[in-house]
C-alpha cells in the first residue's frame, strides 16, 4: 500500500524501492475495512471493476454485532450519519419514541439492507441513492471525507497485495525479494541502509518500516519506546481461518459479523468465493488451543480440513512513529483492536500523512513535519483506543469472568470524563475524543444505543416539542427501507454479474 501510494503521488520524482521477504509473508487476515479506504483507491486511480474480482472483494455496509448485550441480540454499527429532526439526530428521537426495539433499522436504511444481504450498487453500477456518486471529483484523502460514503470493502488481503504489487511495479518500484539481515545506522543515530542477505546493502534517505509487529527498524533499531494499551484492551491474541463456502446458497451480507464469545469474539467477512473467520481473545482467559476449539465449533464442519493461523497481538503504540528517518506504518507503530477494522484504517492514514509531511532536505523544516505527523498519529491511535474500549464497558454482557472484568479494566482519563457528560446525553460532536481518529458521533450513539449496557437517558427537552416530524422520518426510513428491497439485487447478484457469471448461477442465492 505504502510503496503504491508514493508512486502515484510523486512519479518519477521520489525513487521507490519495496523490500519484501520471500520468508516472511503477510499477515494475511486484515480483510475488512473503512468506507474511507474509498480515497486510497481513488488516488491510485483504481476503479472497482479492476481490483474487487480480483481480490475476491465484497461490499460492507455496517458492522454486525451479535449477542454482546445478551445471546441472541443483535444490531449494526452502520456506515450511516443520523438524520436531523428539528435540530436534534433521529436516534435521540428513537430513544423517546421507540418504535420499535430496533434503533439500527428505525434510524438507518443500511441496517435492513444488510438483514436482506443486499447490495448498495444496481446492476448497472449506480449507487442506491445517487447523492454518493462522487466518481468524478478527482484524488481526495481522508480530510476529504465530507459525506459519509456508505460502504467499505471486505477483500482477501493476499491477493490485494499481489495486486497491489503489480501496480507499483509497473509504476516503477523496485522491488527487491530478500531478507534484511542487518539495520546500519549513521554516527547519528539515524538509519543509513539495510543489508539483505542476497542482494547486499539497500541505501536510502528516508525508510518506512512495514515489517509488522516485529518492528524491525523503528523498535530493534531505533529503541523507539513502545506505550502499551493492554490494561484498557484485553485480547491480545487471535487464531484465524480461511473456510471455503457455497456463497450462491448462502447469500453475502453486506457487513462484517462480530459475534462476542467467552473470552472475546469472533469475526466473520463473506469473500465472494470463501468466508474468513477467526476468534479475536485475550489469552489470560483462554489458551490457543481453546480458543481454535471454539472457533471451529462456530464454524462448523467446513472447517475441517482448513488449517488455523494462530496470531500473537501487539497492543498499543510507538511512543514516536517518525523517529529520525524512519516511519513506521501499519502494525510496526502500532495497532488497537479488530473490532471495528481499524488496522487498515491506520495504514491508510499514516501513508497519507506521510505524504503531507514529506521531507524537503532541510533539518529544521523535517523536524517541523516530523513532529506534526507524530502528533497526528498518537491522536490517531489515542481516540481508537477510547472508542474500542467503549465497546467493552458498555456492554450489557458480564456472563462470565472476562466480560465482568472488562466492565472494571482502567479506562482512559478522557473517555471517564465523557462517560459522565454521555449520562445526561448522547455523543456529540463536541463531547467525543476531540481529535481525529475516523469516528464521528453517530458511531459512539449507535455503540451506546446498541449494547445496551449504560443508561441512555431521553433529552427532557424532547417531551416538550411536537414529535410530529420525527415520526414521519421513522416512517420514511421504512418506506425507504422497503422500497429499496424491492429493486436492489441481492449482493450475491451483483458480484455474479460483475464476475461474469451465467444469469443461472447469479440468482441461486437466497438472499432475501
Amino acid at each position: 500500500m505504502t510503496a503504491s501510494y508514493l508512486k502515484a503521488a510523486f512519479g518519477d520524482r521520489v525513487n521507490v524501492t519495496l523490500v519484501e521477504s520471500k520468508n516472511v509473508p503477510s499477515i494475511g487476515v486484515g480483510e475488512a475495512t473503512f468506507s474511507t479506504i474509498r480515497h486510497f483507491f481513488n488516488y491510485l486511480g483504481v476503479d472497482e471493476g479492476e481490483w474487487m474480482p480480483e481480490c475476491h472483494a465484497t461490499y460492507k455496509l455496517a458492522v454486525r454485532f451479535e449477542d454482546w448485550r445478551e445471546p441472541g441480540h443483535v444490531f449494526y454499527h452502520p456506515f450511516e450519519r443520523n438524520r436531523i429532526v428539528d435540530g436534534f439526530p433521529l436516534t435521540d428521537w428513537w430513544v423517546q419514541k421507540k418504535p420499535t426495539e430496533r434503533f439500527d433499522r428505525d434510524s438507518f436504511l443500511l441496517a435492513s439492507m444488510c438483514d436482506a444481504k443486499s447490495s448498495p450498487r444496481y446492476l448497472d453500477g449506480s449507487l442506491f441513492d445517487s447523492i454518493f456518486d462522487l466518481s468524478d471529483g478527482g484524488r481526495t484523502t481522508l480530510s476529504e471525507q465530507n459525506t459519509q460514503f456508505p460502504y467499505a470493502y471486505h477483500f482477501d488481503a493476499a491477493l490485494l497485495a499481489k495486486f497491489l504489487t503489480r501496480y507499483g511495479v509497473a509504476r516503477g518500484v523496485r522491488h527487491v525479494l530478500d531478507d534484511v539481515v542487518d539495520v546500519v545506522l549513521d554516527d547519528q543515530g539515524a538509519i543509513d541502509h539495510v543489508r539483505t542477505r542476497q542482494q547486499g546493502d539497500v541505501h536510502g534517505d528516508l525508510f518506512v518500516d512495514c515489517t509488522g509487529f516485529r518492528a524491525l527498524l523503528v523498535h530493534k533499531a531505533l529503541e523507539e519506546p513502545f506505550i502499551s494499551f493492554q490494561d484498557h484492551l484485553p485480547n491480545d491474541s487471535a487464531v484465524a481461518l480461511r473456510v471455503p463456502s457455497d456463497m450462491a446458497a448462502e447469500g453475502l451480507r453486506p457487513a462484517t459479523t462480530a459475534t462476542a464469545k467467552d473470552a472475546g469474539w469472533i469475526w466473520t467477512i463473506p469473500l465472494f468465493e470463501r468466508v474468513g473467520t477467526g476468534y479475536v481473545y485475550a489469552s489470560e482467559y483462554a489458551t490457543p488451543e481453546e480458543a481454535e476449539r471454539t472457533l471451529r465449533e462456530f464454524v462448523g464442519p467446513a472447517a475441517d480440513d482448513v488449517a488455523a493461523n494462530h496470531i500473537r497481538m501487539r497492543i498499543g503504540r510507538s511512543q514516536r512513529a517518525w523517529v529520525k528517518n524512519c516511519v513506521a506504518i501499519g502494525l510496526s507503530n502500532g495497532f488497537v483492536e479488530p473490532l471495528e477494522s481499524t488496522g487498515i484504517f491506520i495504514i491508510q492514514n499514516g501513508i497519507e500523512q506521510l505524504v503531507k509531511n514529506f521531507p524537503v532536505g532541510h533539518a529544521e523544516t523535517d523536524d517541523g513535519l516530523r513532529k506534526a505527523y507524530n502528533r497526528q498519529a498518537a491522536h490517531v491511535m489515542d481516540g481508537l483506543r477510547e472508542f474500542m474500549v467503549l465497546h467493552w464497558y458498555a456492554s450489557g454482557r458480564a456472563d462470565n469472568q472476562y466480560w465482568k472484568d472488562t466492565k472494571t479494566r482502567t479506562i482512559p482519563d478522557g473517555l471517564a470524563e465523557r462517560l459522565e457528560q454521555w449520562k445526561v446525553k448522547l455523543p456529540d460532536q463536541d463531547s467525543i475524543y476531540p481529535h481525529y481518529h475516523g469516528f464521528e458521533s453517530y458511531s459512539y450513539r449507535a455503540i451506546i444505543l446498541g449494547l445496551g449496557g449504560l443508561p441512555v437517558p431521553s433529552l427532557p427537552v424532547l417531551g416538550k416539542l411536537d414529535g410530529t416530524a420525527a415520526d414521519r422520518e421513522f416512517q420514511q426510513v421504512a418506506d425507504q427501507a422497503a422500497a429499496l428491497l424491492e429493486k436492489l439485487p441481492s449482493q450475491y447478484e451483483y458480484f455474479a454479474h460483475l464476475h461474469g457469471l451465467p444469469p443461472a448461477r447469479r440468482t441461486a442465492t437466497a438472499g432475501r
